[in-house]
């Protein structure tokens, strides 16, 4: 039996998504024709925007459907950078963003930007007094509003207001805390004005029970971007192209129930959380957990297993038949020390030493037990493979 502890990754499809998916998936019709099939097409496409708005506590017309989170990143950044006001270059960049975010503006600096970097500390939190004196005159401004590897969550309605005090704007990757953490547009975007503060907010399907290749870029009416895709006008100009209508209606559905029972789940993954980190530490004194250690995603454990080596472990808890991950998903494969981590402040043997378990709605007491049955034979293992690689 497998045991999956790797929700932050992606987390199973909701039958209720799938039903979605293919009872809209038998309207015949393009949204954009204007006859009669193509009308009802356009009827659930607008009724799941308004859903998923509703979700988000912003206006159906801010909401752009997209493919998912990297594009919806990718939308919000280089669209911000490149309908910039004149004059402007700078892009305000924590540590420890994800990929798709830190690729992006590094895409963008190769075309002329500036990046200017702001310090997290060592729980992973964005330095607010660092993100404050970046912003003065900078193009756009980007932060995570949770941690996709460490969990910690950050203040981002602070962030938001400097943002709009500062008159940039601001764009938010939602992604991992969809589900987990209360998200409203309009309160964040708070009483700003004109193009600054808090303009774009993404989010992606296949965190909370979607399809992959599901998602949303939450755009505020006063934002200028450029579109990455030109062809048709569709979502106000901003992502043109025949819109997929049965992956609005699945990520709706998805986004609503996740809404829905965020609360009582929330609770029940931080008991779960709780458990498992207190059994892994009591099996593995060594390990370590990183980031807040109270204001954090309820079911994100994120372990510094000092002295072993974090993909040995991986391979060892996996052949025991527990899924886990060494860090964010698009970098899997990838043999290299997690920037999260230093970026908090360790060494780079610490981040090539870090695992994240992640919980998620079909994690069960069976799962914790899973792990805590074999953790600590694989962390004797892991660090002997360690110890034998730097001798």
């Amino acid at each position: 039996m497998r045991h999956y502890l790797d929700h932050a990754a992606t987390t199973p499809l909701r039958a209720e998504a799938r039903d979605a998916w293919l009872e809209a998936a038998t309207v015949v019709g393009n949204a954009s024709s204007t006859h009669g099939s193509g009308q009802d097409a356009r009827r659930l496409l607008e009724e799941s925007r308004e859903r998923v708005a509703a979700v988000l506590d912003a206006d159906p017309i801010e909401v752009v459907f997209t493919s998912g989170g990297t594009e919806s990143i990718n939308l919000a950044l280089q669209g911000l950078w490149r309908a910039r006001a004149e004059g402007t270059s700078a892009i305000v960049l924590p540590d420890g963003e994800h990929h798709a975010t830190m690729d992006t503006v590094a895409a963008l600096a190769d075309e002329g930007a500036e990046v200017r970097a702001v310090p997290i500390s060592a729980e992973g939190r964005i330095d607010r007094d660092g993100f404050a004196a970046a912003l003065p005159g900078s193009a756009l401004a980007t932060a995570l509003v949770a941690n996709n590897e460490a969990g910690t969550i950050n203040d981002v309605a602070t962030l938001a207001a400097e943002s709009a005090d500062a008159l940039v704007p601001l764009h938010l990757d939602a992604v991992a805390a969809l589900g987990h953490v209360p998200l409203s547009f309009r309160t964040l975007r708070g009483g700003a004005v004109g193009h600054g503060g808090l303009v774009a907010l993404s989010i992606a399907g296949h965190k909370v029970g979607a399809p992959v290749g599901t998602g949303a870029l939450v755009v505020a009416r006063s934002a200028r971007l450029a579109p990455l895709l030109r062809g048709g006008g569709q979502q106000r100009g901003l992502r043109a192209g025949t819109q997929d209508v049965p992956g609005a209606a699945a990520l709706a559905t998805a986004v609503e129930l996740a809404e829905g029972e965020r609360d009582a789940e929330n609770r029940r993954l931080r008991v779960l959380r709780d458990r498992l980190v207190a059994g892994i530490r009591e099996r593995v004194p060594a390990a370590e957990l990183l980031g807040d250690p109270h204001d954090r995603l309820p079911g994100n454990a994120h372990l510094l297993f000092r002295g072993a080596v974090g993909e040995s472990l991986l391979f060892l808890l996996d052949v025991a038949g527990v899924s886990v991950s060494t860090g964010s998903a698009c970098q899997a494969g990838v043999a290299e020390p997690s920037h999260v981590v230093m970026a908090m402040g360790r060494s780079e043997r610490d981040a090539r030493s870090v695992l994240r378990f992640s919980l998620g709605r079909t994690s069960m007491e069976e799962d914790v037990e899973a792990v805590l049955s074999v953790i600590a034979e694989a962390y004797s293992r892991a660090s002997g493979a360690g110890s034998a690689a730097r001798s």
